[in-house]
């Protein structure tokens, strides 16, 4: 694996370098504006999920820096957490050097309730940079973390892949909702291959790929896709993942009070309330009722660190001390639990760090125990394992010296190699023998007051 990891690093500072590379100043900057919404006179409700509803061609963005390389901007018909009609806008790379029928969907882990960080934006170059956010609360700087992002797909992208990079999270940032996440990607696929200058046709194989948030589109897309999109199910050849959330109602526990990711915890209780239209505000504390609405436009790069040892029990009103205690709650973190939903078709790679107390979160009680500061691993392994059993060919690696962060690092080389193997046709790896035990997985119940 060393010498593949040396070759994916040198590609990596190519894929970097051509993306960073200004494009003459005869070329604009495209302008924000009406793209991002659909304003077509037919009921949005009369078109497939798919369905292509505008299409742009724009230079590729590197924080707001355009580049020679062309992006494929189309937005398309896709569905909300509630089975509603959403319009939602995907990003299509395709280099000079594109191969027929590879295609790598990358999900970012752009991670925010702020509509304006999402993908396109950075690749179009409408991320706004240092302003306050639409509230006036929070500093815009969110959407500069799919353009770091660039070093992570790069790779790929210098060895002749199209990489399709939809806006997960919806046009709402619905930042959480996971069967959201895995619909908005999966209609991007269909309407990436529904604008014949992305070159992608009905017979690509497409490899799916995230880290974090970008794991959480990822998963979702993999167990829906069977369902939801059998025609894109079909062409997919595996997912590569990392740092993936499971099971929330595990994840609340672990994070809570946490040094580093505490602030994440009110985000979810934000995004899954926009999402599935709850209204926590009966069970919210008067502090919680000053700090949720500063978190109503922000990204993650603005509440890491910001809220150290911030619990839900200061959140929630003192007779909710747990939060399964509210039935909403309940419900809702078993609609976002993988663990009790469908299993996908496909092989995947999975990895996961397991030394949280790196970014300033302990190990979770009984059911829980140690993660990477966000995510628990016991989780991961037992979604893994509930894989393994089902019969899909699992590569599971757990890094247990290093935090969510650094596994980031650690997990890209092993996902870059993974997925050019499998358009490769090179045997499918799996060491599902070899997963330790995980946590129970089991739907969340209603506690009592």
């Amino acid at each position: 694996m060393s010498s593949k990891i040396l070759q994916y690093s040198m590609v990596a500072l190519t894929a970097v370098a051509l993306t960073s590379v200004t494009a003459p100043t005869v070329v604009a900057q495209s302008q924000p504006g009406s793209f991002y919404q659909y304003d077509g006179t037919a009921a949005l409700s009369s078109y497939e999920p798919g369905a292509v509803l505008k299409t742009r061609s724009v230079p590729y963005n590197v924080v707001n820096i355009p580049t020679p390389l062309q992006a494929v901007q189309v937005l398309y018909r896709s569905t909300d957490a509630l089975g509603r009609p959403s319009a939602n806008v995907t990003s299509i790379l395709r280099p000079p050097n594109a191969k027929a029928g590879k295609v790598v969907s990358f999900q970012s882990a752009y991670d925010s309730l702020n509509p304006e960080d999402g993908p396109s934006r950075a690749v179009a170059g409408n991320t706004p940079l240092g302003s306050l956010t639409t509230s006036g609360r929070n500093v815009a700087v969110g959407g500069t973390l799919p353009s770091g992002e660039a070093a992570m797909f790069g790779p790929l992208l210098a060895l002749g892949y199209t990489i399709v990079i939809p806006d997960t999270q919806g046009p709402t940032a619905d930042f959480a909702a996971g069967p959201e996440y895995g619909m908005m990607t999966l209609d991007s696929l269909r309407a990436a291959r529904n604008v014949p200058e992305t070159g992608i046709t009905d017979s690509a194989e497409i490899g799916l790929m995230g880290y974090s948030g970008g794991a959480i589109a990822t998963n979702w897309a993999s167990i829906l896709a069977p369902d939801y999109a059998p025609d894109i199910n079909e062409d997919l050849i595996g997912a590569a993942q990392g740092g993936l959330l499971v099971n929330p109602a595990n994840n609340l526990r672990y994070a809570n009070g946490s040094t580093v990711w505490a602030g994440v915890v009110g985000m979810a209780i934000v995004g899954l309330g926009r999402a599935y239209d709850i209204d926590f505000s009966p069970y919210i504390s008067d502090f919680g009722r000053e700090l949720l609405p500063r978190l109503e436009d922000a990204s993650i790069a603005n509440v890491l660190l910001q809220y150290p040892g911030v619990t839900w029990q200061d959140i929630a009103k003192p007779e909710y001390p747990n939060p399964s205690m509210v039935p909403e709650y309940v419900d809702v973190a078993n609609k976002i639990n993988m663990g009790t939903a469908p299993v996908p078709t496909i092989p995947m790679f999975v990895a996961q760090a397991a030394n949280g107390v790196l970014e300033g979160t302990q190990p979770g009680g009984p059911n829980v125990g140690p993660g990477d500061g966000v995510m628990v691993a016991g989780d991961v392994r037992a979604l893994a394992t509930r894989y393994c059993d089902a019969g899909l060919p699992i590569q599971y690696d757990q890094y247990d010296t290093v935090s969510h962060t650094v596994g980031g690092a650690l997990w890209l080389p092993g996902a870059l190699a993974w997925l050019n193997d499998r358009f490769d046709n090179v045997p499918t790896p799996s060491n599902c023998s070899n997963i330790a035990p995980g946590n129970s997985l089991a739907p969340e119940e209603r506690a009592m007051g």
